[in-house]
């Protein structure tokens, strides 16, 4: 059987573009495979919103664990955010080890400094010189080779914000030089985003931020693929959903002492569904097969 990380070079190798939606639950998983996408991927934003924290407190066991939940609950390759490698080069060298042990596919490991302040989600990056970040990429790449040479690094730059995409492109091209798969940045206006992927030596990904109040672009998988973009992250939409939705339901739920978002048949529908995907039918047949079809007192 193919690996998980054989399956994602394959796929980044046959296809032109690749959608991954992100996950951070297992069923979440699940429901991106069952949709028809080739990918998944596991967000620090959403696995620290989901855990009533922020992405830059999380700690390694507590990404790992969810991005490996995931990974074992779907037959498609799981990519995952691994932060700033949770510290130095030595500490990468073990991230990178650990998300290979627990499934994952792929990560990727960016140039803020560790550990990551709050302030990131005000959008205020602290970036690490370039020999400091050069020195996490090269050992990260030397332990990918080690374990799993299939295992996708992808480097990633938060310095296009301050410093411009002169500096996250050269950044991206240094990373190949030591190893790196592919690149990621995050151009701040159109123009950026289209220049982008002509100058950077290895393929790029986009994070999809939607909500993002710094406005960096927003563009469709469509636009991504004909910009030459190779991944889409669409890095918030499970979370931005799922809260949105249910603070609706809740509200009206208080309010009014019932739901009526949806029918009793869509109520119907949607917890088969959750079976479905759980595998119930699956573990039905099995109790069938052995304590189900006893009868009682039988010894």
């Amino acid at each position: 059987m193919i690996s998980k990380t054989a399956a994602l070079r394959g796929l980044l190798a046959e296809e032109a573009f690749v959608h991954m939606p992100v996950a951070y639950d297992a069923l979440g998983g699940r429901l991106i495979e069952k949709t028809g996408f080739k990918a998944a991927y596991v967000g620090g934003f959403v696995t620290g919103g989901s855990r009533c924290t922020s992405e830059p407190l999380l700690t390694l066991d507590e990404q790992v664990r969810v991005a490996g939940d995931v990974a074992k609950s779907v037959g498609i390759p799981v990519l995952a955010d691994a932060g700033a490698g949770f510290g130095e080069p030595l500490h990468t060298m073990r991230t990178v080890r650990e998300f290979i042990q627990a499934g994952i596919a792929g990560v990727h490991i960016e140039d803020q400094l560790f550990p990551k302040r709050a302030h990131y989600h005000k959008y205020v990056a602290h970036v690490i010189p370039r020999k400091e970040f050069a020195d996490k990429i090269r050992l990260a790449c030397r332990q990918r080779d080690q374990n799993d040479k299939d295992f996708v690094i992808i480097a990633r730059s938060d310095s296009c914000r301050f410093e411009g995409l002169r500096e996250a492109v050269g950044r991206m091209n240094l990373a190949a030089e030591h190893g790196a798969d592919m690149g990621m940045i995050f151009p701040r206006d159109l123009a950026e985003l289209e220049q982008a992927p002509k100058l950077s030596k290895i393929p790029l990904v986009y994070v999809v931020s939607r909500g993002n109040r710094d406005s960096r672009p927003v563009a469709t998988a469509a636009q991504l693929a004909d910009m030459g973009y190779k991944i889409a992250l669409d890095a918030l939409l499970e979370l931005l959903v799922s809260f949105h939705f249910n603070k609706r339901a809740l509200e009206e739920l208080k309010e009014t002492g019932d739901f009526t978002g949806l029918s009793h048949e869509e109520c119907v529908t949607a917890r088969h569904d959750i079976e479905t995907l759980v595998g119930l039918d699956e573990f039905y047949a099995i109790e069938e097969e052995t304590v189900e079809d006893r009868k009682w007192g039988e010894r």
